[in-house]
């Protein structure tokens, strides 16, 4: 157990550290449009005519997000404000859920659905396996090791709603001319570091899952 967690911890950091730097090399880097993320977005939107879809700025950094309840993008403040090639890369990828929540996209419909249930086992799913081997109650493990998965099957579902995210992005810059070939190279580091720790996150659930599964099975030989 001591060495997943140090393998996980690791490969967390590792990531977090790639993210921060290629992130921090585009954010200081002025876009050749001009437009800040809330441009993008906007342009982005209004191409695909999803006029009933608003942008707005919310607190804190890298806090952007699509809320499909609402039809809202929302983003940090200086992706909001500032026309960096980064802010431009994130709104654009932001804008790409709106899309696939346009065009009912199967995946993003299947997290949607999971984020219940998700929730619940990220947040006492391992606790109720420790508890169940604690008090030697095996049905109250397997019921933990239920709910963690309900929490890893969510996070696998997330991979490919956010890579094809970035893929529309991506697109979307290239179709409307939102973005030169520097700047579009740029965004795809940008986005692939962001992509690569929800990667990281998926394979240390799923490595703790495998775990849990094994020391259940171990403990009823």
């Amino acid at each position: 157990m001591f060495t997943l967690f140090i393998a996980t911890l690791v490969l967390t950091l590792g990531v977090q550290w790639w993210l921060r730097s290629t992130y921090g090399r585009w954010e200081r880097v002025a876009n050749a449009s001009g437009l800040t993320g809330a441009d993008t977005a906007r342009a982005i939107l209004r191409a695909n005519g999803l006029h009933d879809v608003k942008v707005e700025p919310v607190p804190g950094q890298l806090s952007d997000h699509y809320d499909p309840r609402t039809k809202t993008v929302r983003l940090s403040e200086a992706h909001f404000r500032v026309p960096s090639v980064a802010g431009a890369a994130v709104a654009a990828h932001e804008v790409g859920h709106a899309l696939q929540h346009a065009k009912a996209y199967a995946p993003l419909q299947l997290r949607s659905t999971l984020v219940p249930v998700a929730q619940i086992g990220q947040n006492f799913g391992p606790w109720i396996v420790i508890g169940g081997f604690l008090l030697g109650i095996g049905g109250m493990v397997e019921v933990g090791i239920l709910l963690f998965g309900a929490a890893v099957l969510f996070q696998l579902v997330t991979l490919p709603v956010e890579f094809d995210a970035s893929k529309r992005a991506v697109a979307e810059m290239e179709r409307l001319g939102l973005a030169t070939s520097t700047d579009v190279g740029g965004s795809k580091q940008v986005l692939n570091a962001a992509a690569l720790t929800y990667v990281a996150a998926a394979a240390a659930s799923v490595a703790y899952l495998m775990y849990y599964v094994m020391m259940f099975m171990g403990s009823r030989d």
